[in-house]
This record gives structure tokens, C-alpha cells and sequence, in this order.
């Protein structure tokens, strides 16, 4: 079969086209940040499995082509996408292709508005620990490098029957897929309001055939025990009765200490977040035939993924983090970890996307102003914008405007590249730095020019 994947450098088109190239498929496609020069590092994973990557000029889209792949983010307008239609090629969903390959596994989704991208690199990691050679694939690069032959990656091939994927509930995908293991991480605004998510969660329980981890922590998740007859719980308060209990939790400089059920554990990654990201892990390895202390032994060794809380490095005392955050929940789980009563912390926020910033406005401003300390500078590039038509009737002036009202140094930069020199000149030993934001595959780049200008 031969396939063409329009955006195939995205994180989530990349891991599947992987696993068709591996399968013994032709593989082709295009990616708009390629011909930018953008995201090399992609390319060169990609070119050296076979794949062939084009221009997205339309040119390289054939008439022999059996399947073309878009994701939802892709929009007709593309050229790629309009010989495609001309030619009348077989047009499919990314996630299309995803269910079918989750469903020809033991599938275990990894759902939930948050940490659903560390739970699946987690479960996936207790699995390949364990030696049952899963199929992973995520939406965020691992840290950890499974073959020393390779780069680390956002998919690792299995082989065996489990297949760990991350269900995505943005774009209601996420009713595609009936796993054998479902997790619900959380569910808060992201995409989609509460009254849309619900249905969406609660259908996605019921699908689900073998058994459901869910967080008792989080009201909205709590609220669907019961639907399923195999239910795992977790918990990290003391009040909340649950399955799997995370009890003494201790930050430290290298991670996190804490307990599960009693027994002892080091997570090598930091936050109280990712002690829930471990448990719900620990539940679906649980439910795939992992005693819990062997996942808790596994998971010592788990490094993360990339821009999640990932640190660039360190220089005259200050460190700079990469991070994915992008909705208020996890932007407050990050303020949360990294701020400092007697220092600074340098926020870099890039709002994605002109429809969701509208509609979470009010819960950015709500996390930076309840997180932040009087010492720390909130600093905001304008919102990504990666072509087609929107409605551009918000900025991320808008945002820095009403956290200036609450009392927030907060600045906003029409030319990103300025950031870097205005960190550089106010910034002191001992003062951290975030850069936050999504699908901008660049934005690690301004966090590794952070430290350069540090």
C-alpha cells in the first residue's frame, strides 16, 4: 500500500507513519515546518526509515496513492489536500488510521485533558521495562532511549500484543477508539467545554472492555465510577478513598519521593502532577498484568518526555525548563512546581491557536495571577498562528492586559525574538525560567536561546 501523510512531521502523524513504514508500507508525505527548515530532527528519523519527504506544493501527490492521511489541523486550502480531492484519492483521518491499528491490539488509550502524553510514555515504559515489548504511540518525544541505535522517539515498536496509544479528545476523536484499557487522567476546559466533554468521557468508559482507571482527585473523573464493573481508583489525598493511594510525598531536587500503597518510590521527574501521571500509569499496568511493585520499580527509571517540565540546562545559577502547557490546568501545575518564595520565575507563554485562547482567556488569567508571586515576570509572545482562515479577534495582548490590572508584571512582545535580550538583562542567579506552549516546534529553540542569552 502507498500512503501520503499531509503534515507527517506533526507528533502525532510522525509516530503512525512510523509504524506503516515499519509494517512494510510505502510511506510518503509533506510537512509546511520542513520547508521551513523547522523540526530536522523529525525529517532525519523519518528519511532514515524510508520515508520519502516532498514539498507541500501538491506536486508529489500522485495518482497511485492508496491512502492519503490528514490530520484535523490540516485544512483544505493546503495544496497537498487539494490534488488530493482532484485526483479523488481514498482521504483518511489520522485517527482513523489510529483506532484501526489500536483495535488490531490489546489496545490501552491514555485519555483526559491533562498528563495523558507522560501517562502513556510512562505505561509505556513499565510495559518495555517488564518485557512485554508494547507498541507505544504518543504524542510527545521520550526521554528515555529504548535502542541505542536510535534518537529517541515518539513511538517505539513492540512485539507483542499491547499497543499504548494517547486518545485525543480535542478534536472528538476520541469516539473512535474501544481499548481493552482505558485511562481518565482529568477532565477540565481545553478544547472543548465541560458540557461537550462529558458525553464524549463518559461514552469512552463504556467502550472501554476490560477495565478503567480513573482519578478520584478530580470531580468531574469521580464521577464516572461506577459505569464500569472493572474500575481502578487513584488518589494522592489523604481524605479521598481510592485503589492505588499516593501517600508521603516528598519534592526534592532530583524528582519526587513518595509512596503507592506503601511502597517506596523516586520519580526522576518533578511535580505532584506527575505522582497522579504515575499512578494512572501504575493502574493501567496493573490491569495489564503488572503487580504494582514491579511498576513502581520500572518507574524509577523513567526520565520523561520532552517539553514537559523538561529542563535545557543551566547557566550562572539559573535553570531554563521546556514545557508543553497549554491550558490553565497546565499552566497551574507548573507555576505549582516551579515557583519560588525567595526568587524569580520568567514565564514565556504562547498562546495556540486564536479559537482556543478565546475560549480559555479567562482561566489563563485566573492560573498566572492565583500561581505567581510578586517576583515573577509573566512575558507573552503574540498567539501561534499556523496559516488558514480565523477569526483573529483576540490577542495575546489581551491576556497580558488584564494580569497587568491584577497587579502582574506582565509584558507583551509583538517580536518573540526580543525575549531572549529582555530575560538576559533583568534575570538573577538562583531565578528559573519557563518557556510554555503548544505545537510550535520552535518554541524549544527560544528556550535553548534563553540560556545562550544567560
Amino acid at each position: 500500500m502507498k500512503y501520503y501523510f499531509c503534515g507527517i512531521g506533526g507528533i502525532g502523524m510522525s509516530s503512525i507513519a512510523q509504524y506503516v513504514r515499519l509494517k512494510g508500507h510505502d510511506v510518503a508525505g509533506s510537512d509546511r515546518a520542513f520547508d521551513l527548515g523547522d523540526n530536522e530532527s523529525m525529517r532525519r528519523k523519518l528519511e532514515n526509515l524510508g520515508v520519502r519527504i516532498f514539498p507541500q506544493n501538491g506536486s508529489a501527490v500522485t495518482v497511485d496513492t492508496d491512502i492519503f492521511v490528514v490530520s484535523t489541523a490540516v485544512e483544505s486550502q493546503i495544496p497537498d489536500v487539494k490534488r488530493a480531492r482532484e485526483l479523488g484519492l481514498k482521504i483518511q483521518k489520522r485517527a482513523e488510521i489510529l483506532a484501526e491499528i489500536l483495535h488490531t491490539h490489546t489496545g490501552i488509550a491514555i485519555a483526559g485533558t491533562s498528563g495523558k502524553t507522560t501517562i502513556t510514555a510512562m505505561v509505556g515504559h513499565i510495559l518495555t521495562t517488564c518485557g512485554l515489548s508494547p507498541i507505544v504511540i504518543n504524542g510527545g518525544i521520550f526521554i528515555n532511549t529504548y535502542d541505542v541505535s536510535q534518537e529517541p522517539s515518539n513511538f517505539l515498536m513492540g512485539q507483542k500484543d499491547f499497543c499504548v496509544v494517547e486518545a485525543d479528545e480535542s478534536d472528538g476523536s476520541i469516539e473512535l477508539y474501544h481499548p481493552a484499557i482505558s485511562v481518565i487522567s482529568n477532565i477540565s476546559l481545553d478544547h472543548k467545554s465541560l458540557t461537550e466533554l462529558r458525553p464524549l468521557f463518559r461514552d469512552f468508559v463504556k467502550r472501554t472492555e476490560k477495565g478503567v482507571i480513573l482519578n478520584a482527585d478530580c470531580d468531574e473523573t469521580r464521577a464516572l465510577v461506577g459505569i464500569h464493573p472493572q474500575t481502578l481508583t487513584f488518589s494522592c489525598r489523604p481524605d479521598q478513598a481510592a485503589d492505588l493511594k499516593a501517600t508521603d510525598i516528598i519534592p526534592t531536587d532530583s524528582g519526587i519521593d513518595f509512596k503507592v500503597n506503601g511502597i517506596s518510590t523516586h520519580l526522576q521527574v518533578l511535580g505532584k502532577h506527575n505522582v497522579e501521571n504515575a499512578l494512572a500509569a501504575i493502574g493501567a499496568a496493573l490491569l495489564a498484568g503488572v503487580p504494582v511493585e514491579q511498576a513502581v520499580q520500572a518507574l524509577s527509571s523513567f526520565l520523561g518526555t520532552k517539553r514537559r517540565l523538561e529542563k535545557i540546562g543551566v547557566a550562572r545559577g539559573i535553570t531554563v525548563y521546556d514545557d508543553y502547557a497549554h491550558n490553565p490546568e497546565k499552566v497551574a501545575a507548573s507555576l505549582c512546581t516551579l515557583h519560588q518564595e525567595n526568587h524569580a520565575l520568567y514565564v514565556i507563554f504562547q498562546p495556540h491557536g486564536f479559537a482556543p485562547t478565546r475560549l480559555m482567556k479567562e482561566g489563563y488569567v485566573e492560573a498566572f495571577s492565583r500561581y505567581t508571586g510578586p517576583k515573577d515576570v509573566l512575558l507573552f509572545p503574540e498567539i501561534f498562528y499556523q496559516g488558514g482562515t480565523v477569526v483573529k479577534d483576540i490577542s495575546a495582548q489581551d491576556l497580558v492586559e488584564d494580569l497587568i490590572v491584577r497587579g502582574k508584571q506582565a509584558f507583551f512582545f509583538e517580536n518573540r525574538a526580543a525575549i531572549p535580550a529582555f530575560v538576559a538583562e533583568r534575570i538573577q542567579p538562583g531565578d528559573r525560567v519557563v518557556v510554555m506552549g503548544a505545537r510550535d516546534c520552535t518554541l524549544t529553540d527560544l528556550a535553548k536561546d534563553i540560556l545562550k542569552s544567560i
